[in-house]
């Protein structure tokens, strides 16, 4: 209070002088990522990867659903194989020329079908039982095209198959007659050497010439002769070999339709799979953004970055709807935003002349630190009979709108019978001076204007709800409040962010007394403590505080001359 409101009011308790900005570690580093962390970050993620794995569950059902029946017939070949190298090769063999474009485009035209081959390629397999069985198995749109399509390849398998082993067994006789050929053609060059040396003067050469070729011509025949009866057994025994195969190759079971597979537990398999995938994606997206993220969940974070203790924290506030009015008051009753006014009530601090006030600035969303300071100022009106003004400095006006005051202006408003003032400063007016405005400030900071001088006169308690900008700074932050207040929500702000409000709070001169942390999960074991406990913070510990707090509400009964309040 004021000290020219009358010599028989006490003096208020003074504020500490901490103008001194302490020097913050560089170091803003959150910690290792552990298993509670990402723990964390996939339960305050729950609905995300709920609605994600439900969506990949519902894209595989209709991908399944859009998907036309498939019906299956499977048919099995026995064929038989000539002399293999390696046993099981000649399956192998088989079972690639039957998924060749040769037999589907000899099976398409046993069909009369104009299908493309490589999707009807695609519509059968075959599959090796044996070294001697092969199945085939053909997927279609109905049971009959399955059996007709699968009768249909298998026929153009052993066509195909019989007419390059007929191929095989022509292009060899023509290659052991070739050799035959030949080897006649040599016995007839030597014949016309012979004829030609018959036909010159007899003579000792000559007779020896003779001699040597008619020896070469009978060898030539004797070859020739074991060459034709090599051959004719060779032929004899492949031609064999080659009927065996193609005679003795058959369809072993005909095609029939394999029974079609329960469309619900196809449909089921499916939901399984997208279920897994869209919640396997889920997962890969929240680790992800947990690691990559800098805003800060717990309090020991937060309390680092801003440089002060976080001495209360409070799970989610949800508020309503109208909660950019006076009905808005309603989420006052949640046990948190109480907790806030009890713990703010105890923080009001007397400025060096007299004046309790105090600041509230919110980092981030200012609706629930609006709700708790309002409803502070209300609690002082109403029940310590207390003169309050609540002055907003966000620009969206919360509390004040919250008290039916949305212009610009010096406002009284009336609230169950208590009046208060509410001031909004002019758009214009940047920095919002206030009323603690020091005497000596006064030339280079112009008054903040008769209007807020007189109400400020007839004021007790000043309460101010400042939101910074570092485009602006908050060099006006101590012209409003001796000490300040930051409320951060969990999951909302950057280091940078807590850390540059901290720094404009303490760069004004005004106290920053602690934080409050808003949305705090259940699994933060952490104190919110920024050096280890008995350390001096420069801020005052919470017993100090505590007990400034009682002295306070002390000399404000005896001042208003009534008894110990209710709500302390």
């Amino acid at each position: 209070m004021s000290p020219n409101r009358g010599s028989n009011r006490p003096e208020w308790l003074w504020a500490p002088d901490d103008t001194s900005v302490e020097d913050q570690s560089p170091d803003f580093n959150t910690g290792l990522a552990s298993l509670g962390f990402v723990r964390a970050a996939i339960r305050r993620s729950a609905r995300f990867c709920l609605a994600t794995a439900a969506a990949g569950m519902l894209l595989g059902s209709a991908a399944y659903l859009s998907s036309p029946a498939s019906y299956q017939a499977s048919t099995t070949l026995y064929i038989t194989v000539g002399p293999e190298a390696q046993p099981g090769t000649a399956i192998a063999d088989d079972q690639a020329i039957i998924q060749s474009r040769a037999v589907a485009g000899l099976a398409l035209r046993k069909l009369g079908l104009r299908e493309n081959v490589g999707s009807f390629l695609a519509s059968y397999t075959a599959t090796p039982l044996t070294d001697r069985v092969l199945v085939i198995t053909v997927n279609a749109p109905s049971g009959d095209e399955a059996v007709s399509q699968a009768n249909a390849v298998a026929g153009a398998f052993l066509q195909y198959r019989a007419s390059q082993l007929e191929t095989q067994q022509k292009l060899l006789f023509n290659s052991l007659d070739q050799q035959v050929t030949q080897a006649r053609q040599k016995i007839t060059s030597l014949s016309r050497h012979i004829s030609q040396l018959l036909a010159q003067p007899a003579s000792p050469v000559r007779q020896a010439k003779l001699n040597s070729l008619r020896a070469e011509r009978d060898r030539a025949i004797a070859s020739v002769t074991v060459l034709e009866q090599s051959n004719n057994t060779n032929k004899a025994t492949t031609q064999e070999n080659t009927a065996a195969q193609i005679k003795q190759s058959y369809v072993l079971d005909a095609a029939t339709p394999t029974p079609p597979h329960s469309r619900l537990k196809h449909l089921v398999l499916y939901a399984i799979i997208g279920l897994i995938g869209g919640l396997a994606l889920a997962l890969g997206i929240v680790v992800i953004r947990a690691l990559t993220s800098e805003r800060l969940y717990r309090r020991d974070d937060v309390a680092r970055a801003l440089g002060a203790p976080v001495k209360l924290s409070i799970g989610k506030v949800r508020l309503s709807r109208w909660r950019f009015s006076r009905r808005g008051l309603a989420a006052a009753a949640n046990p948190g935003i109480r907790r806030i006014v009890a713990y703010l009530r105890n923080t009001v601090t007397a400025d060096s002349r007299g004046t309790p006030a105090l600041a509230v600035v919110p980092v981030d969303d200012p609706q629930v630190p609006a709700i708790s300071l309002v409803s502070l100022a209300i609690s002082f009106a109403e029940q310590m009979r207390l003169r309050v003004m609540v002055a907003d400095l966000c620009s969206t006006a919360p509390a004040a709108r919250l008290l039916g005051v949305s212009e610009a202006g010096v406002h009284t408003v009336q609230i169950d019978g208590s009046h208060m003032i509410v001031a909004i400063p002019d758009g214009q007016d940047v920095p919002p001076v206030g009323p603690l405005t020091p005497a000596t400030a006064q030339a280079e900071f112009p008054p903040c204007g008769k209007e807020l001088s007189a109400a400020f006169a007839a004021t007790d308690v000043v309460l101010t709800l400042a939101a910074l900008d570092p485009s602006v700074g908050g060099e006006h932050l101590a012209t409003w409040a001796p000490a300040v207040v930051a409320t951060v929500t969990a999951g909302q702000s950057s280091w940078t962010r807590i850390h540059a409000a901290s720094e404009m709070t303490r760069l004004s001169g005004t106290r920053l007394v602690s934080g409050i942390l808003i949305g705090v999960e259940k699994t933060d074991e952490s104190l919110g403590m920024t050096r280890p406990p008995g350390a001096s913070n420069g801020t005052g510990d919470a017993e100090t505080g505590l007990q400034e707090a009682e002295r306070l509400f002390a000399t404000l009964d005896r001042d208003l001359g009534g008894g110990p309040s209710d709500d302390r």
